[in-house]
């Protein structure tokens, strides 16, 4: 079993926020595919880096879902279409090995 949790930012590279309906349809993907979801959109994480030194902030959302098999050419091409619809050279989808207790 893996947690897969997509981290996606508020707002494009210009500080437009992505309207609440974008995130929406990506937590709506993930429940028709894979049975549930989890979003945590309440409270953004941040997320802090120094591009060519200097310092920037970013709020994002994370979805997660729990799924049987990682399916990483799904994934991968998944992302590449986040990248796109949310106009991010990079947006991070990241799995994890889980074990049940």
């Amino acid at each position: 079993m893996h947690l897969v949790q997509i981290l996606l930012p508020l707002t494009d590279n210009e500080r437009h926020p992505f309207p609440r309906q974008a995130f929406d349809a990506v937590a709506h993907e993930m429940t028709e595919r894979f049975g549930g979801v989890t979003a945590h959109t309440r409270s953004p994480a941040e997320g802090r880096w120094a591009p060519m030194g200097a310092g920037r902030a970013e709020e994002m959302v994370v979805i997660e879902v729990m799924i049987d098999h990682l399916d990483e050419a799904w994934w991968h091409a998944y992302r590449a279409r986040l990248e796109s619809e949310f106009r991010q050279q990079r947006i991070i989808v990241r799995a994890t090995a889980v074990q049940l207790l």
